[in-house]
């Protein structure tokens, strides 16, 4: 979608997609080794009772999901904030995701092109919120 054809107030629903262990263990082995992610046993005596994906891997699954939503299409150039970031609660191994996408600005400028920021809310197979982040990308006209 060029940048005329979003508007403030928009909303988009994603697909979903299961956090399985197998991914949450493989992200945080390689972009965030702490033991919550990682060691079962430890996890287990700490504050979640069990290992927990990486707020990260959260918010990268947020946006997965929302770029599969083929909104931005070839259109888009770059991304060029995230602002807000809030991890609201612990996702799990076996937690089924899926965002709730709200465009709340556009931004025109000058050279064929302007910014559309959207606001990012995940929620669990529950309905239990547990991120919210603002993304802003620069967009063809």
């Amino acid at each position: 979608m060029k940048l005329n054809e979003f508007y403030a107030g928009q909303t988009f629903t994603t697909q979903s997609i299961e956090i399985t262990k197998e991914s949450l263990t493989q992200f945080a082995a390689e972009f965030d080794p702490q033991y919550m992610h990682l060691d079962e046993e430890k996890a287990k005596a700490g504050r979640f009772n069990g290992i927990i994906a990486s707020g990260i891997q959260t918010m990268a699954v947020s946006f997965k999901l929302w770029v599969e939503t083929g909104s931005y299409g070839e259109d888009i150039i770059a991304g060029t904030a995230m602002n807000h970031i809030k991890f609201i609660k612990p996702v799990y191994p076996g937690d089924v995701l899926h965002c709730l996408v709200n465009v709340i600005e556009i931004k025109e400028k000058r050279n064929e092109t302007g910014l559309v920021t959207v606001r990012l809310t995940t929620f669990n197979q529950n309905d239990e919120q547990v991120f919210e982040g603002e993304l802003t990308v620069l967009i063809k006209k």
